[in-house]
């Protein structure tokens, strides 16, 4: 094939994924050729030639994963993996796929370490209640030499998950199977963290989401937090971080948009933290609880 053909190819994926509706069908049309090529990226101008037969077989493997992303499948789910910061992490149908929003979340926690440490502190511990696939712990891990870094998930696909992505990121995260609010959850440690981080389930029952990557493929369990506000597990976590943070230690918790002022009168409730703000994304939404323990 030439390069006249390879463009050929990039504009017709697109053209299909931008008919079912796909919010961003070029990115994900370079994605899965790409994915189909085996390949990290795909250019149009840096493609080799193929053979009748070898375009054959590249056809055949890019087919159904461009009619899976059209019938909304999440494209991290389809290409196994997703980029976090400064990683590749692997993604798994079951699990809840990170979102770059989260990036911002998982930073405030590394920037906190990073202060520590030049300030320098020693012996420095970090806990990531409802880890998911491990996304913000491995990340903290990998920016965070030396830290020891803790994760909690009650579903064992993200144990699983955690575990393998710690392992490809060649760091060291200690995982628990638990409720991440458990009273028994590092018992020994209480009081020891100088960072606990969340992103937990928190959208309210009557807010379904939108956009069918999210309601169809995520798991529910990771996205709809309890009670009429969505925020009851949030509220636990909170509690627990009470429990597992040292005097100074910082909290940081994801949440939507439009519930920084529940959760900064949630956390006040509690009267073991100053310092409660709330911090935005990228995009100038609020996204996420900071709070000091006292």
């Amino acid at each position: 094939m030439q390069q006249a053909a390879w463009r050929q190819v990039l504009v017709a994926a697109i053209e299909q994924l931008h008919a079912a509706g796909v919010p961003s069908p070029e990115v994900d049309a370079r994605a899965l050729i790409a994915h189909a090529l085996g390949r990290d990226s795909f250019h149009p101008l840096a493609e080799p030639s193929l053979d009748a037969a070898g375009f054959a077989a590249f056809e055949q493997r890019l087919r159904p994963l461009l009619e899976r992303r059209c019938a909304r499948e999440p494209l991290q789910l389809i290409v196994g993996t997703t980029g976090f910061r400064y990683l590749t992490l692997e993604v798994a149908r079951g699990v809840f796929v990170p979102r770059p929003e989260t990036e911002v979340v998982a930073g405030a926690a590394i920037d906190e370490l990073h202060r520590r440490a030049q300030a320098g502190a020693t012996g420095l511990r970090a806990a990531d209640l409802c880890s998911g696939s491990g996304t913000i712990a491995v990340s903290v891990a990998a920016e965070c030499p030396g830290v020891q870094v803790f994760a909690a998930e009650i579903n064992p696909l993200g144990v699983e998950l955690t575990a393998r992505n710690a392992a490809r990121a060649r760091v060291a995260v200690t995982v628990a199977h638990s409720d991440a609010a458990a009273p028994g959850l590092w018992a020994d440690l209480l009081g020891t963290f100088d960072v606990v981080v969340s992103n937990p389930p928190y959208i309210p029952a009557a807010a379904l989401p939108r956009d069918a990557e999210v309601l169809d493929y995520d798991p529910h369990e990771s996205l709809f937090g309890g009670g009429a506000d969505g925020l009851d597990v949030p509220r636990r976590i909170m509690r627990k971080a009470a429990d597992l943070l040292r005097p100074g230690g910082l909290f940081v918790m994801e949440h939507a948009d439009l519930q920084g002022e529940s959760t900064r009168a949630a956390l006040g409730q509690l009267t073991c933290f100053d310092a409660i703000a709330t911090c935005v994304d990228l995009t100038g939404r609020d996204r996420y609880l900071v709070g000091r323990r006292t």
